[in-house]
């Protein structure tokens, strides 16, 4: 199993998002995930991708022979790359077995989790189902088109919100899939993905400045282990 971990330098919302302090790491995310990602045993390889030379010192600094570092070109970095781009990127440098495609933006999925998402993805693909992603369950009360999405009001205009059928919201926090999915749909999952719910906490998405304070407030309650 060969790990993809892509860090764009510049993010527009969040200032040196993947390098700025955290949680009292110095090196902040990125220190928070390569560690996690070296104690999952699972994990042959971890393709670091990123034009961003400060995240390239700090992860040579570490001298680890399961991190290959690819200093990425700046055309595949801006802010205008497109995931789909990012998939042919990751197939170019992996070229066989099976990818799990994570971010340093979700630092509360942790090496426990990922060894527990890996387990039920070779559960998975045993039952017919050709990827995983991890998602959060979203019970509530939801309308597209001015009418319900995921409730009858024929039926009951307010159901408990216990009793209503998930929706499941992609936290991209993981994504696993072989190198033959890759290849036939360009694409970091399946036609038949397994989704994996994982709690609001654990699949919580640095993506905003907001997003950051929240994140070293539930690190300061105790809330999660890194």
């Amino acid at each position: 199993m060969t790990c993809f971990l892509p860090c764009r330098k510049g993010s527009e919302r969040v200032l040196r998002k993947n390098t700025k302090p955290f949680a009292g790491r110095k090196h902040g995310l990125i220190q928070i995930k390569l560690n996690q990602l070296l104690q999952v045993k699972e994990l042959d390889e971890i393709v670091l991708s990123t034009n961003d030379e400060e995240i390239l010192n700090y992860a040579e600094g570490l001298n680890e022979s399961r991190i290959i570092l690819h200093k990425r070109n700046e055309e595949l970095s801006s802010s205008e790359t497109s995931t789909d781009n990012l998939v042919v990127h990751a197939l170019s440098l992996i070229k066989e077995g099976h990818i799990m495609w994570t971010h340093t933006t979700s630092p509360f999925v942790n090496a426990e989790t990922y060894e527990k998402v890996l387990e039920r993805y070779q559960q998975v693909i045993l039952e017919g189902y050709d990827s995983l992603m991890t998602t959060t369950e979203i019970f509530s009360f939801l309308w597209k088109d001015e009418k319900p999405f995921n409730y009858d009001r024929s039926k009951e205009k307010w159901p408990r919100t216990q009793t209503l059928a998930p929706v499941h919201e992609v936290n991209s926090a993981v994504f696993v899939a072989s190198v033959d999915v890759y290849k036939k749909n360009n694409d970091r999952i399946g036609n038949t993905p397994f989704l994996y719910p994982i709690n609001k906490l654990l699949g919580h998405d640095i993506d905003w400045p907001e997003d950051f304070v929240i994140a070293e407030c539930i690190v300061e309650k105790g809330l999660v282990a890194l």
